[in-house]
């Protein structure tokens, strides 16, 4: 079944709801902290699963109890009883609470992807065709593609068209499961650009419509394309942006008071660790946080460098040697994982996922929504983890839920990524009474209702 009974599907806020008869119910919590779990305890059914027939209670954006179904009917609808059919369906209204029976359906927490490149304009379609002949990601930055091209095109573009393609992404996000997003800047380059990107985010973060979100400066994801005629290096036009962005973009930003995390693309060929680690105490000097771009194509010290700055992400990290991945783990910084970025590549190098979870690294999972990466599914970046790395649906999920919700603060202080009491009412709901369900289809989203603080998301 894909398809859940209209009522349910209506975004509409309620003051009181009962979802009552769930099959496998992943609640991510064995105990009381927001930690994220690690190694064996990712995977652990015993201590991270309710059996069937459990149910929720929620009142406005939060889940007041998870309990089996029978205490919260008597308790809260005594009136109310349970249909009896093999399909979710509505209860009506019991005691002031909106009552649906799930009919066995499994329930997991809402995803919460933590790395995200929300707004951009341009197509970069036909650069798949140059990586087939054989190009590199750098070489096809060096032909004027990559991120130089999607800058023109992003600087090109109003802020009604910004807004209006983050709508549309943003829907797309929820109907793959997603409650809870982080979005980059860095596809403007200059100072103008990227606070338009920044404010355009916004925008999109205070609709009704959306999930809540955390937004990151990402100024420093490549140098600006260069004037035709230029004459100067890239290592001294780099230098010159950074001066810039140190100067001008970052004081500009923190007057905006939009971003809340500052990131940096610290890659070989991009910024160095030594222009890297400038620009991210200063950023920390303004009160942001740090989140970083590291070793995505080779070892370059960059997750050895976010232990050091205490990053609250190091994402990619597919070639960061077992000492700086260690180093991370001891100041807290999760090792954020972006499956989606190889398969898009055709790379063989997968994240070695398993070397985290048999050391207990802390690690996460997210999209990389990007130009070249144009996927918002979640549940597909955790099909590619399960399929390539050797990792169990339960432990993805995990990684999408509650750990990427530990680095990831909640702009109302909102518990995420869990299903418990106190918790967000964010969950999605499977067509099927397995959890497992919510990673095998990789073409279409898996789930048949999600509900994001207590609203119904509508899908498409």
């Amino acid at each position: 079944m894909r398809r859940i009974i209209s009522s349910l599907m209506q975004p509409a806020a309620t003051m009181g709801m009962l979802l009552l008869n769930a099959g496998w119910l992943a609640h991510i919590s064995p105990d009381a902290g927001t930690t994220p779990l690690t190694g064996d305890a990712m995977g652990d059914r015993d201590s991270l699963l309710h059996e069937p027939g459990y149910g929720l209670l929620i009142e406005d954006t939060l889940i007041q109890s998870v309990a089996p179904s029978e205490e919260l009917m008597d308790e809260h609808a005594p009136s109310a009883k349970l249909s009896g059919g093999t399909s979710p369906t509505s209860l009506g209204q019991h005691s002031g609470h909106d009552v649906f029976d799930l009919a066995g359906r499994a329930v997991v927490p809402g995803l919460v992807d933590a790395h995200t490149h929300l707004l951009w304009a341009g197509d970069r379609s036909h650069e798949a065709s140059l990586r087939r002949q054989g190009y590199s990601y750098h070489q096809i930055a060096e032909m004027g593609g990559g991120i130089a091209f999607t800058v023109r095109c992003t600087r090109d573009a109003t802020q009604d068209e910004l807004v209006s393609e983050g709508e549309h992404r943003l829907r797309l996000a929820m109907d793959h499961g997603t409650t809870f997003i982080e979005a980059k800047s860095g596809y403007g380059l200059d100072t103008k650009s990227e606070l338009a990107l920044l404010e355009a985010a916004d925008t999109l973060a205070k609709s009704t419509a959306s999930p809540p979100m955390r937004h990151t400066w990402l100024g420093a994801h490549a140098t600006p394309p260069s004037e035709e005629g230029d004459g100067r290096t890239e290592e001294s036009r780099r230098a010159a942006y950074v001066d810039e962005m140190l100067a001008e973009q970052l004081p500009a930003v923190l007057d905006q008071g939009i971003a809340d995390s500052v990131d940096v693309f610290c890659e070989p060929g991009w910024f160095t660790v030594e222009e890297t680690e400038e620009i991210c105490r200063a950023g920390a000097d303004g009160g942001l946080q740090v989140r970083l771009h590291v070793d995505e194509f080779e070892e370059g010290g960059g997750a050895a460098l976010a232990a050091e700055l205490r990053a609250r992400t190091a994402d990619h990290a597919a070639w960061s040697d077992s000492e700086g991945r260690a180093s991370c783990a001891r100041v807290g910084t999760l090792q954020g994982f972006l499956p989606g970025t190889p398969h898009v590549l055709g790379s063989d190098h997968w994240p070695p996922i398993r070397e985290c979870l048999d050391n207990r690294w802390p690690w996460t999972l997210a999209s990389d929504f990007n130009p070249n990466c144009d996927s918002l599914s979640l549940p597909f970046s955790a099909h590619l983890a399960v399929t390539h790395c050797g990792v169990d649906s339960l432990e993805a999920l995990v990684a999408c839920t509650r750990n990427a919700a530990s680095g990831m603060d909640h702009p109302r202080g909102l518990q995420t990524g869990t299903l418990r009491s106190a918790a967000a009412a964010s969950l999605n709901i499977l067509p099927g009474d397995q959890v497992d369900g919510w990673i095998q289809d990789s073409g279409e989203s898996p789930f048949i209702a999600t509900l994001v603080e207590g609203r119904w998301h509508r899908s498409l």
